[in-house]
């Protein structure tokens, strides 16, 4: 089992969500690339952090 922390930075408020783009790590290619959070949870956050595990 591996685990992978992804971060992500703000990148476009819509009417009920926010939009994140991730920050690759230097040299490689984006895991999930851009990724929606309602706005009920993601609030004023301009950075997000998360944790992907594999699970075989």
């Amino acid at each position: 089992m591996s685990e992978k922390k992804v971060k992500f930075e703000f990148e476009k408020q819509n009417k009920n969500s926010v939009r994140y783009k991730e920050v690759p790590d230097d040299g490689m290619p984006p895991v999930i690339g851009s990724i929606y959070v309602q706005k009920w949870f993601a609030g004023e956050s301009k950075k997000i952090e998360l944790v992907i595990t594999k699970k075989d």
